[in-house]
């Protein structure tokens, strides 16, 4: 059974690292996030991970030979490669990086079709094999060559595709993910997430064991995305009982959502100022899985939109 380490900072070492960027939240943002969640339920290598406006992280990927650059979403909550592809006349497309596989020579070309569907769209395309890369880490597999874009969260993205890291239980097209066909013998991999006042990165495979140590881990329950038992969710001294819910873990949003029987006792009578100017005075919110709780400051979960 495979598991989730909780880790603390030890020191602070970049060599090598790979980075993440992060993009801050706006309101079509906030709400192209939710459909596309609605949907899906887009010691080794260092990965810079770009934090783009405190909203999304990035990691770079490359495909074919000579290798092509992308900026795509690490995402723990689906399990397949896709980049924009040089056949693509879709809006995003024209503002971002597409591959061309008549430049790669180690392509091959496969012809299945290729389709991931959102609440507000989803993309569509064929099937190509080719060699990905993410830092030195490399993996010869089957990805999306997406030729068509529908959904309004892709043009205002900064990406330019999705590398799924989730289980291939739940790949389009049964495509083995980049974890699996990834030429290494160990499959895991961390991430190191901050805000943009710091520097975040991920390492493949492993984690960074100079810099951090484990505080907690807990067992995956489920072997689809990355889920943990949840025990109960809480606003301040109010507990609900969560037993019958797996709480996923999922690097492809900066929401926390959950059915209406959890969210509905667990935001009530929160209200938001428009200017914010109250967070002081809300109360915490906290997650117990396997029975270690995670707290939550209102600076914390308050989304502002400005």
């Amino acid at each position: 059974m495979k598991s989730i380490a909780i880790a603390a900072l030890l020191g602070a070492a970049s060599a090598g690292r790979i980075p993440v960027k992060k993009v801050n939240m706006t309101k079509d943002m906030y709400n192209n996030q939710q459909n596309v969640i609605n949907a899906k339920f887009l010691g080794g290598e260092h990965v810079t991970v770009k934090d783009y406006m405190n909203a999304q992280y990035f990691i770079e990927v490359s495909v074919g030979t000579p290798a092509q650059n992308f900026t795509v979403v690490p995402d723990t909550g689906s399990s397949n490669l896709w980049v924009y592809s040089h056949s693509c006349w879709s809006i995003p497309c024209f503002t971002h990086h597409l591959f061309d596989h008549s430049k790669s020579s180690s392509y091959k070309a496969d012809g299945q079709a290729f389709d991931i569907t959102y609440g507000s769209g989803g993309v569509k395309g064929t099937v190509g094999w080719d060699v990905a890369a993410v830092g030195d880490i490399k993996a010869t597999m089957g990805f999306g060559e997406v030729t068509s874009v529908s959904g309004i969260s892709f043009d205002v993205s900064s990406m330019d595709g999705i590398l799924g890291l989730a289980y291939d239980s739940i790949s389009v097209d049964g495509l083995k993910t980049f974890m699996d066909n990834a030429e290494v013998s160990d499959k895991s991999f961390s991430m190191y997430l901050h805000d943009t006042t710091e520097e975040s990165y991920m390492v493949i495979p492993g984690m960074d064991s100079d810099n951090w140590t484990t505080i907690d881990s807990h067992k995956v329950v489920e072997q689809k995305y990355w889920a943990l038992e949840l025990d109960s969710v809480a606003q301040g001294t109010k507990k609900i009982d969560a037993s019958k819910y797996k709480a996923v873990i999922d690097s492809g949003t900066s929401l926390l959502v959950g059915p209406k029987e959890l969210v509905d006792p667990l935001i009530e009578g929160i209200t938001v100022n428009a200017d914010c100017s109250n967070i002081s005075s809300l109360p915490e919110l906290s997650f117990t899985i396997d029975q270690t709780t995670y707290t939550l400051e209102a600076k914390d979960y308050v989304l502002k939109v400005t």
